[in-house]
């Protein structure tokens, strides 16, 4: 099992997020974050919104770091990025832009 994060960059509610994803399923993504004691509620589209207070513990429970446009990347690559709105994000070959969406 390989589940990927990312620094927490990201600003709201006062705090500061990482987005923790697979790159294999969400059945995985949400094994790990059950094992981890991330509630389900973190859970919005195609990551689970992780603060930066737990970041280190998720990787020492085995989460592996990369940069936010390495999760984009993954997502993407394992065609189960989503978009607000439910809808999925087409392959970037079919998509009019060729710049990776956030997270």
């Amino acid at each position: 099992m390989t589940v990927y994060i990312d620094p927490p960059n990201w600003p709201g509610h006062g705090r500061m997020w990482s987005n923790l994803v697979s790159d294999v399923s969400y059945d995985e993504l949400h094994a790990f974050a059950e094992d981890s004691g991330v509630p389900r509620r973190a859970f919005e589209r195609d990551h689970y919104d992780i603060p930066s207070h737990r970041y280190a513990d998720l990787v020492a429970a085995g989460a592996v770091e990369v940069g936010s446009r390495e999760v984009v990347r993954l997502l993407h690559a394992a065609g189960l990025r989503r978009r607000k709105g439910g809808g999925r994000v087409p392959d970037q070959e079919s998509s009019s832009s060729s710049s990776p969406r956030r997270l």
